[in-house]
């Protein structure tokens, strides 16, 4: 009878999160698009700054160094910690969420940048020091492509990360789908609260999963053949 009983309990559940989605069609697509399309432009915004602090370090042994350590000792900052200081100056909203975001995104992918651009062969880099190639033109058509596999993963793991995180900033009225997470734990035991929780949860999930597949892709269209 126990066996019964959970297995109607799991059907109810399942169907009453059917009927919450149908019902909320609307402005569950409308929240999906605001935690994608945050997701999207601070790990954009966070991979280009990553890409430019390694490109300028790289080359800097002690510098570098500094770099790969601050960047994972800055890992170990409280999100929320961050968030509420950044309340101070900016208020409440989409600007203290988009900086906490975007400083978070840009972690991971600085140690892989900085670890792909000076594990490029130095052969290499003279081959096209003596073709003639000024510097920028080596970084950006020599060392750049050679390091971007690493690159990538770094950014993947950014973007995991992120998807996930952005979750919190309805605490400080961001955008998302965080609101309907901490809404439905607020009111726990009330009307729809299990739904909208679990809602928000599978579908941070499924961005997550389908960003995670479109990074893939990227990387089999732009990673050369003799690098993967």
């Amino acid at each position: 009878m126990r066996n019964v009983g959970y297995a109607t309990w799991g059907w109810e559940t399942i169907v009453q999160l059917w009927d919450y989605i149908g019902n909320n069609a609307r402005s569950l697509t409308f929240l999906t698009y605001q935690h994608a399309s945050l997701s999207f432009q601070t790990v954009l915004v966070g991979t280009l700054a990553a890409i430019v602090i390694a490109a300028l370090v790289y080359r800097l042994p002690l510098v570098s160094a500094l770099t790969l350590t601050s960047s994972r000792v800055a890992l170990t900052i409280p999100s929320l910690a961050l968030l509420a200081l950044l309340i101070v100056p900016f208020g409440l909203g989409v600007t203290p969420s988009f900086l906490m975001l975007a400083f978070f995104a840009m972690l991971p992918v600085i140690g892989n940048a900085v670890v792909g651009l000076r594990s490029v062969p130095p052969a290499v880099v003279e081959s096209a020091r003596g073709i003639g190639l000024p510097r920028w033109r080596i970084l950006l058509t020599v060392e750049l492509p050679i390091a971007w596999p690493v690159i990538l993963t770094g950014i993947r793991v950014s973007t995991q990360m992120i998807v996930g995180v952005a979750a919190i900033v309805a605490y400080v009225l961001g955008p998302g789908l965080g609101s309907l997470i901490f809404n439905g734990l607020a009111r726990l035991g009330g009307a729809n609260a299990l739904e909208s929780a679990l809602t928000g949860t599978i579908l941070i999930v499924i961005i997550a999963l389908v960003f995670d597949a479109l990074l893939v892709l990227l990387g089999r269209l732009t990673i050369s053949k003799g690098l993967s």
